[in-house]
């Protein structure tokens, strides 16, 4: 198997679909974990996909992948914008680091502008929509040298 890839998402993502359409769509987080696991087929990595409401589970989550994945996604989701004990977890995580949004956090209200996590990451995707976890999946890939041969070179390369 390829890169062993881990999405977490946190507080409300267990909503997605139902709160605030007008800001995060229709799409629900198992649409999302679908579409997530048929990309990680087509990657050839194997794909763990958690929620937690709860900030001390992701902190544990972290602590966990830095044994059991190679590149991490999160959506913080409204941990983005205070915890310190996530960004010191993200700290530990010795593989490149991926942070994802559905909305454009830089054209939000002034409490949803400026996530602190984005000191403790590689990449950060925002503002297109869930289908940003399937672009946070590619790049992570292309981070670990671990696209497949058979996806074209624009994908596996990108320019030169």
């Amino acid at each position: 198997m390829g890169a062993r890839l881990i999405i977490l998402n946190g507080p409300n993502l267990n909503l997605l679909g139902e709160r605030e359409p007008h800001i995060y769509g229709t799409t629900t987080l198992a649409a999302v974990e679908a579409s997530c696991q048929a990309f990680a087929k087509v990657l050839g990595a194997s794909l763990v996909f958690q929620q937690s409401n709860h900030e001390g589970v992701i902190v544990d989550q972290i602590h966990t992948a830095r044994k059991s994945a190679d590149a991490l996604i999160i959506n913080p989701a409204g941990y983005s914008f205070h915890s310190i004990p996530i960004v010191d977890a993200l700290k530990l995580f010795p593989g490149p680091i991926l942070e994802v949004h559905i909305s454009n956090i830089h054209a939000r209200d002034g409490l949803h502008q400026n996530s602190i996590i984005s000191k403790g990451v590689k990449g950060v995707i925002c503002g297109l929509g869930t289908y940003g976890y399937i672009v946070a999946m590619q790049a992570a890939a292309q981070m670990l040298k671990a696209i497949p041969d058979t996806l074209p070179e624009p994908v596996r390369v990108g320019p030169v």
